[in-house]
Protein backbone atom coordinates (compact mmCIF):
# COMPACT_ATOMS: atom_id res chain seq x y z
CA UNK A 1 0.00 0.00 0.00
CA UNK A 2 0.87 3.89 -0.49
CA UNK A 3 2.65 4.86 2.38
CA UNK A 4 0.19 7.52 4.50
CA UNK A 5 1.30 10.22 7.05
CA UNK A 6 -1.86 8.56 9.17
CA UNK A 7 -3.67 5.65 10.21
CA UNK A 8 -6.76 7.28 10.49
CA UNK A 9 -9.66 6.95 8.04
CA UNK A 10 -12.17 9.57 8.40
CA UNK A 11 -15.08 8.06 7.45
CA UNK A 12 -14.45 5.25 9.77
CA UNK A 13 -13.93 7.56 12.74
CA UNK A 14 -17.45 9.04 11.54
CA UNK A 15 -19.06 5.76 11.28
CA UNK A 16 -17.78 4.80 14.70
CA UNK A 17 -18.11 8.07 16.70
CA UNK A 18 -21.74 7.88 15.57
CA UNK A 19 -22.53 5.64 17.59
CA UNK A 20 -20.46 5.66 20.36
CA UNK A 21 -23.00 6.13 23.38
CA UNK A 22 -23.84 2.88 22.34
CA UNK A 23 -20.86 0.93 23.40
CA UNK A 24 -22.08 -0.12 26.88
CA UNK A 25 -25.71 -1.13 25.56
CA UNK A 26 -25.22 -4.87 25.73
CA UNK A 27 -28.60 -4.89 23.03
CA UNK A 28 -27.47 -2.20 21.24
CA UNK A 29 -25.60 -1.96 18.01
CA UNK A 30 -22.39 -3.44 19.96
CA UNK A 31 -24.38 -6.61 21.01
CA UNK A 32 -22.28 -8.67 18.37
CA UNK A 33 -18.94 -7.65 20.85
CA UNK A 34 -20.45 -7.81 24.16
CA UNK A 35 -21.07 -11.40 22.88
CA UNK A 36 -18.06 -12.20 21.35
CA UNK A 37 -16.16 -10.71 24.32
CA UNK A 38 -16.17 -13.72 26.83
CA UNK A 39 -14.30 -15.51 24.44
CA UNK A 40 -12.01 -13.33 23.05
CA UNK A 41 -11.07 -12.27 27.04
CA UNK A 42 -10.58 -15.69 28.14
CA UNK A 43 -8.01 -16.00 25.08
CA UNK A 44 -5.77 -13.19 25.86
CA UNK A 45 -6.03 -13.50 29.75
CA UNK A 46 -4.46 -17.61 29.38
CA UNK A 47 -2.31 -16.56 26.63
CA UNK A 48 -0.49 -13.75 28.06
CA UNK A 49 -1.31 -15.51 31.54
CA UNK A 50 0.76 -18.22 30.16
CA UNK A 51 3.65 -16.01 28.27
CA UNK A 52 4.66 -14.63 31.32
CA UNK A 53 4.67 -17.41 33.56
CA UNK A 54 1.58 -16.24 35.68
CA UNK A 55 -1.90 -18.68 36.73
CA UNK A 56 -4.56 -17.58 34.30
CA UNK A 57 -7.07 -18.44 36.93
CA UNK A 58 -5.59 -16.07 40.10
CA UNK A 59 -7.27 -12.85 40.72
CA UNK A 60 -5.35 -10.89 39.07
CA UNK A 61 -3.22 -12.83 36.45
CA UNK A 62 -1.84 -9.60 34.78
CA UNK A 63 -0.52 -7.96 37.65
CA UNK A 64 2.48 -5.63 37.09
CA UNK A 65 1.81 -5.85 33.12
CA UNK A 66 1.92 -2.28 31.29
CA UNK A 67 -1.13 -3.46 28.31
CA UNK A 68 -2.04 -0.77 25.05
CA UNK A 69 -5.36 -1.72 24.08
CA UNK A 70 -5.44 0.07 20.77
CA UNK A 71 -8.35 0.95 19.12
CA UNK A 72 -10.38 0.85 22.69
CA UNK A 73 -13.47 1.89 21.24
CA UNK A 74 -15.85 2.55 24.31
CA UNK A 75 -13.47 -0.20 26.73
CA UNK A 76 -15.10 -3.04 26.35
CA UNK A 77 -11.56 -4.85 26.65
CA UNK A 78 -10.22 -2.08 28.79
CA UNK A 79 -11.84 -2.21 31.77
CA UNK A 80 -11.33 -6.48 32.13
CA UNK A 81 -7.81 -6.16 31.73
CA UNK A 82 -7.44 -3.51 34.69
CA UNK A 83 -9.46 -5.85 36.72
CA UNK A 84 -7.39 -8.50 35.99
CA UNK A 85 -4.39 -6.44 37.44
CA UNK A 86 -2.95 -4.73 34.41
CA UNK A 87 -1.79 -1.37 34.07
CA UNK A 88 -3.82 0.08 30.80
CA UNK A 89 -3.73 2.63 28.50
CA UNK A 90 -6.44 3.00 26.26
CA UNK A 91 -6.22 4.51 23.04
CA UNK A 92 -8.65 5.84 20.47
CA UNK A 93 -9.02 8.21 17.21
CA UNK A 94 -12.35 8.78 17.65
CA UNK A 95 -12.87 11.18 21.14
CA UNK A 96 -16.70 10.55 21.44
CA UNK A 97 -15.22 6.94 22.07
CA UNK A 98 -12.21 7.96 24.41
CA UNK A 99 -14.76 10.17 26.39
CA UNK A 100 -17.64 7.27 26.63
CA UNK A 101 -14.90 4.98 28.00
CA UNK A 102 -13.15 7.12 30.32
CA UNK A 103 -16.62 8.29 31.75
CA UNK A 104 -17.92 4.57 32.49
CA UNK A 105 -14.62 3.81 33.67
CA UNK A 106 -15.00 6.63 36.32
CA UNK A 107 -17.81 5.17 37.69
CA UNK A 108 -16.84 1.71 37.38
CA UNK A 109 -14.00 2.66 40.04
CA UNK A 110 -11.22 1.92 37.32
CA UNK A 111 -8.30 3.88 36.96
CA UNK A 112 -7.69 3.02 33.05
CA UNK A 113 -5.30 5.93 30.97
CA UNK A 114 -7.45 6.45 28.34
CA UNK A 115 -6.20 8.78 25.32
CA UNK A 116 -7.62 10.35 22.18
CA UNK A 117 -4.37 9.72 19.89
CA UNK A 118 -3.07 7.22 17.34
CA UNK A 119 -0.85 4.28 17.09
CA UNK A 120 2.15 6.25 15.14
CA UNK A 121 1.90 9.12 17.74
CA UNK A 122 2.27 6.81 20.82
CA UNK A 123 5.00 4.95 18.90
CA UNK A 124 6.80 8.67 18.45
CA UNK A 125 6.31 9.15 21.78
CA UNK A 126 8.28 6.16 22.67
CA UNK A 127 5.87 4.30 24.47
CA UNK A 128 6.42 0.77 25.47
CA UNK A 129 4.24 -2.13 26.63
CA UNK A 130 4.56 -5.74 27.38
CA UNK A 131 1.01 -6.25 25.96
CA UNK A 132 -0.78 -4.68 22.96
CA UNK A 133 -4.00 -5.69 22.26
CA UNK A 134 -5.11 -4.95 18.09
CA UNK A 135 -8.42 -5.89 18.18
CA UNK A 136 -10.73 -6.11 15.68
CA UNK A 137 -9.05 -2.46 13.94
CA UNK A 138 -6.55 -3.45 11.59
CA UNK A 139 -9.50 -3.73 9.01
CA UNK A 140 -10.34 -0.24 9.71
CA UNK A 141 -7.43 1.51 9.36
CA UNK A 142 -6.25 3.81 6.20
CA UNK A 143 -2.64 2.08 5.91
CA UNK A 144 -2.48 -1.39 7.35
CA UNK A 145 1.22 -1.40 7.09
CA UNK A 146 2.10 1.63 9.05
CA UNK A 147 -0.84 0.62 11.57
CA UNK A 148 1.22 -2.53 12.33
CA UNK A 149 4.56 -1.31 12.68
CA UNK A 150 3.65 1.58 14.84
CA UNK A 151 2.00 -1.33 17.05
CA UNK A 152 4.55 -3.84 16.76
CA UNK A 153 7.37 -0.88 17.92
CA UNK A 154 5.70 -0.36 20.98
CA UNK A 155 6.00 -4.24 22.14
CA UNK A 156 8.81 -4.71 24.89
CA UNK A 157 11.32 -7.28 24.09
CA UNK A 158 9.51 -10.58 25.72
CA UNK A 159 6.28 -8.58 24.89
CA UNK A 160 2.82 -10.08 23.15
CA UNK A 161 0.82 -8.85 20.88
CA UNK A 162 -2.45 -10.04 20.02
CA UNK A 163 -4.36 -9.32 16.96
CA UNK A 164 -7.60 -9.81 15.87
CA UNK A 165 -9.30 -9.26 12.73
CA UNK A 166 -11.56 -10.44 9.53
CA UNK A 167 -9.85 -13.00 6.82
CA UNK A 168 -10.46 -11.63 3.19
CA UNK A 169 -12.61 -14.87 1.58
CA UNK A 170 -16.20 -15.24 0.49
CA UNK A 171 -17.21 -17.00 3.33
CA UNK A 172 -16.41 -13.61 5.40
CA UNK A 173 -18.39 -11.51 2.94
CA UNK A 174 -20.89 -13.65 3.10
CA UNK A 175 -21.12 -14.38 6.97
CA UNK A 176 -19.56 -10.93 8.31
CA UNK A 177 -20.88 -8.54 5.12
CA UNK A 178 -24.39 -9.99 4.15
CA UNK A 179 -25.26 -11.94 6.77
CA UNK A 180 -24.34 -10.46 10.06
CA UNK A 181 -25.20 -6.88 8.36
CA UNK A 182 -27.94 -7.42 5.78
CA UNK A 183 -29.89 -10.44 7.04
CA UNK A 184 -29.55 -10.71 10.95
CA UNK A 185 -28.98 -7.35 11.51
CA UNK A 186 -26.35 -7.85 13.92
CA UNK A 187 -24.03 -4.92 12.76
CA UNK A 188 -25.27 -1.45 11.32
CA UNK A 189 -24.94 -2.00 7.54
CA UNK A 190 -21.41 -0.24 6.45
CA UNK A 191 -19.74 -1.33 9.48
CA UNK A 192 -17.30 -3.68 7.12
CA UNK A 193 -15.44 -3.00 3.97
CA UNK A 194 -14.42 -6.48 2.54
CA UNK A 195 -11.65 -5.09 0.47
CA UNK A 196 -9.95 -4.08 4.39
CA UNK A 197 -10.22 -7.28 5.55
CA UNK A 198 -6.62 -9.11 6.33
CA UNK A 199 -5.76 -12.60 4.85
CA UNK A 200 -3.49 -14.65 7.35
CA UNK A 201 -0.61 -14.43 5.17
CA UNK A 202 -0.68 -10.51 4.73
CA UNK A 203 -0.87 -10.33 8.61
CA UNK A 204 1.78 -12.66 9.24
CA UNK A 205 4.02 -10.66 7.12
CA UNK A 206 3.12 -7.51 8.79
CA UNK A 207 3.91 -8.72 11.85
CA UNK A 208 7.28 -10.12 10.86
CA UNK A 209 8.50 -6.62 8.91
CA UNK A 210 7.56 -5.39 12.58
CA UNK A 211 10.13 -7.26 14.01
CA UNK A 212 7.87 -9.86 15.53
CA UNK A 213 7.31 -13.37 15.29
CA UNK A 214 3.56 -15.53 15.56
CA UNK A 215 3.38 -17.58 17.81
CA UNK A 216 0.42 -19.09 16.45
CA UNK A 217 -3.38 -18.38 14.24
CA UNK A 218 -6.44 -19.22 16.42
CA UNK A 219 -10.12 -19.27 14.49
CA UNK A 220 -13.49 -17.86 16.32
CA UNK A 221 -16.95 -18.73 14.82
CA UNK A 222 -20.59 -18.49 16.37
CA UNK A 223 -22.38 -22.05 17.09
CA UNK A 224 -25.58 -21.24 16.47
CA UNK A 225 -27.06 -24.87 18.08
CA UNK A 226 -24.91 -23.60 21.27
CA UNK A 227 -25.03 -19.87 20.59
CA UNK A 228 -22.15 -18.42 21.65
CA UNK A 229 -18.87 -18.14 19.81
CA UNK A 230 -16.16 -20.59 20.47
CA UNK A 231 -12.55 -21.06 19.38
CA UNK A 232 -11.83 -22.87 16.31
CA UNK A 233 -9.11 -24.22 13.87
CA UNK A 234 -11.06 -22.29 11.29
CA UNK A 235 -9.50 -18.89 9.87
CA UNK A 236 -12.24 -18.61 7.42
CA UNK A 237 -13.86 -15.39 8.71
CA UNK A 238 -12.81 -14.19 12.12
CA UNK A 239 -9.61 -15.10 13.67
CA UNK A 240 -6.77 -14.02 15.72
CA UNK A 241 -3.12 -13.64 16.06
CA UNK A 242 -0.35 -13.96 18.58
CA UNK A 243 3.43 -13.14 18.51
CA UNK A 244 5.91 -11.80 20.13
CA UNK A 245 9.02 -9.35 20.06
CA UNK A 246 12.07 -11.88 21.13
CA UNK A 247 13.48 -11.28 24.39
Amino acid sequence: MTAQSTTVDPSEIARFSAIADEWWDPNGKFKPLHRFNPTRLEYIRDRVATHFGRDPRSAQPLAGLRLLDIGCGGGLLSEPMARLGASVVGADAAERNVKTAAVHADRAGLAIDYRHTTAEALAAAGEQFDVVLNMEVVEHVADIGLFMNACAAMVKPGGLMLVATLNRTPKAFALAIVGAEYVLGWLPRGTHTWSKFVKPGELDSALTAGGLSRVEFQGVSFDPLADRWRLTGDLGVNYMALATRPA
